[in-house]
């Protein structure tokens, strides 16, 4: 067992086994939070339920679809694996934010829909993209020779 002091918080953190810590307060499962009883930011809340390089972009993708069934959720972001994919509609589903549909038919049909949780990060979502669409235009030019006629 290894102790830490976070000077952020004030506390001396204890690290008993992967993913579980205990502090002052008591024992924090870091998969179910209870923020109300935990001392930090509420930018570190959001981006603990919704950071990564994945759940953001799966957001996204919901956002803009009534639904997604699994496989069509991953055509759609390339570059990641099956694994990664399910681990983290799993996390973003244990988070309230994503419900996963099972029909009981064969082959097996699973649907992944925002719930009414998940949609109220449309506005950061939105304001994510439209970040990232200026970024890329801004980075657009900056690589562009200079012309001079």
């Amino acid at each position: 067992m290894e102790e830490l002091y976070n000077r952020d918080y004030n506390v001396n953190i204890q690290v008993r086994k992967k993913n579980v810590l205990s502090y002052q307060k008591g024992t924090i499962d870091m998969k179910n939070r209870h923020y109300r009883d935990i001392p930090g930011c509420p930018v570190e809340v959001a981006l603990d339920l919704i950071g990564g390089r994945w759940k953001g972009v799966v957001l996204h993708h919901l956002l803009e679809n009534d639904y997604l069934r699994f496989n069509e959720l991953h055509r759609r972001l390339p570059g990641i694996s099956q694994r990664l994919l399910t681990k983290q509609l799993r996390d973003l589903e244990e988070s309230g934010l994503v419900s996963r549909t099972v029909y009981a038919e064969v082959p097996p049909r699973v649907e992944y829909r925002l719930t009414e949780e998940g949609f109220t990060l449309r506005p950061v979502i939105d304001i994510l993209a439209n970040w990232g669409e200026v970024r890329i235009a801004r980075q657009k030019m900056q690589t562009l020779p200079n012309s001079t006629d």
